[in-house]
C-alpha cells in the first residue's frame, strides 16, 4: 500500500498496439490503449493513479502510483503485432503492513494489536505466552489481530515483548508490566 508499481508487457517486433485491460476492486474494467504508429493513447474508466509510463529505450509500461487495496485485481496486457496477438496477465495482490500498538489493559496485562494488516499478522510473545490471537475482519479486506499476554510464570522478568511477523515486514515492541 502506498508504493508505486510498474507492470510491463512482453513486446514483440513490429508491435502496432498495446492494450491493458484492468479488472480491479475499484469498479468496472479500466482500459488503456497505446498505438505505436501514431504514439496516441486512449483511456476508459481508469482512476487517475493508473497511467502509461514512457521510458527511453523501453516499451511503454503501466504505472500504478500510490497503490491501494482497491487496485487489487487482474491486469492483462494484449500486444498486437504482425506476428499475432500476445497476452501477459498479472494478478496484483496488495500488502498492507499493520499498525502495531502495545498497551496494558485495565488489569495491567499487556495487549498487542496489529491493526489493519493484509494479510493478517502473526503475533508472538517474549517470554512465551499461552494466549490466542483474535482476528477482526474489516470491509476493506484488512484484518486487526489482538493478543493478550497470559503466562503461568514470567520468571521474574517485568518486560514483555510483542513480536509481529508479516509479509510486509517484522516488528517488535516491548512494555514494562
Amino acid at each position: 500500500v502506498g508504493d508505486s508499481s510498474v507492470l510491463t508487457c512482453l513486446i514483440k517486433e513490429n508491435t502496432t498496439m498495446l492494450t491493458w485491460i484492468i479488472n480491479s476492486k475499484a469498479g468496472g474494467p479500466c482500459i488503456l490503449v497505446y498505438r505505436n504508429d501514431t504514439k496516441m493513447t486512449h483511456r476508459t474508466n481508469c482512476s487517475d493513479n493508473i497511467n502509461w509510463t514512457f521510458r527511453a529505450g523501453l516499451a511503454p509500461a503501466l504505472e500504478i502510483q500510490q497503490v491501494g487495496i482497491a487496485q487489487e485485481g487482474t491486469y492483462s496486457c494484449e500486444v498486437a503485432s504482425r506476428d499475432g496477438n500476445f497476452r501477459t496477465t498479472y494478478h496484483l495482490i496488495v500488502l498492507a503492513p499493520p499498525r502495531l500498538s502495545l498497551y496494558c489493559d485495565e488489569q495491567g496485562s499487556p495487549v498487542c494489536e496489529a491493526a489493519a494488516g493484509k494479510p493478517p499478522a502473526q503475533l508472538s510473545w517474549v517470554p512465551e505466552s499461552s494466549s490466542r490471537a483474535e482476528e477482526k475482519y474489516h470491509d476493506n479486506g484488512t484484518v486487526t489481530v489482538l493478543s493478550k499476554f497470559t503466562a503461568c510464570s514470567t520468571n521474574g522478568t517485568n518486560v514483555t515483548t510483542c513480536m509481529v511477523s508479516h509479509p510486509a515486514g517484522n516488528w517488535s515492541q516491548s512494555i514494562a508490566s
